[in-house]
């Protein structure tokens, strides 16, 4: 009998009693293989654009990809040369930081590299650098049990405020601490 998954193209034969390290390791393979894909399909059409004319019209027609989702392959890897990518980080990584100036965009995705920040963190961290907010910050990660509504609504009420979910958290909290502490704090300057 024989263990190994097989692939096709639209499924994946996994055989019954895998272990859980060989289907981890799959998993593992298989994000490569989607992650390293979309550089290749941005080489590729670098590559088209210096040695056809009508790259796009092509690259659609072979792809079945949208001319957008194409030029956004082709843009982030023409603002990353080879030897610039950094192998441990998604190209969604790269695609956070590709529209900053490359001092920058090396900055990040070192610090990305160093504290194996998701791609979700590297754009929260960003997007404090924006708002002036020191990014070296302590971070701790909590984790809740929420019930799929709770965490539905939760999700509308950032949504409904332009934010997203953990932001909207965030500043809830804030706020939170902020009107217990001054509710605490009055009462004791009332009798000081």
């Amino acid at each position: 009998m024989d263990n190994r998954a097989v692939t096709k193209r639209t499924a994946l034969s996994i055989p019954q009693g895998m272990p859980i390290g060989a289907w981890r390791n799959l998993g593992r393979q298989i994000f490569v293989i989607s992650d390293a894909s979309a550089w290749w399909l941005g080489d590729w059409l670098i590559y088209g654009q210096a040695a056809y004319p009508n790259r796009y019209k092509h690259a659609i027609a072979e792809t079945a990809l949208d001319y957008q989702t194409l030029r956004n392959y082709a843009w982030i890897a023409r603002r990353f040369a080879a030897h610039r990518r950094r192998e441990k980080l998604s190209f969604q990584h790269h695609a956070e930081v590709a529209s900053l100036p490359e001092d920058e965009q090396d900055a990040l995705l070192t610090q990305a590299d160093l504290h194996n920040w998701s791609r979700n963190e590297l754009r929260r961290r960003i997007q404090q650098r924006r708002r002036g907010v020191n990014v070296s910050a302590e971070v701790i990660h909590l984790q809740m049990d929420l019930v799929p509504s709770q965490k539905d609504r939760w999700q509308e009420a950032a949504k409904h405020v332009d934010k997203d979910l953990l932001d909207w958290i965030r500043s809830i909290l804030d706020h939170a601490a902020a009107t217990i502490l001054e509710t605490d704090e009055a009462p004791r300057q009332m009798t000081a």
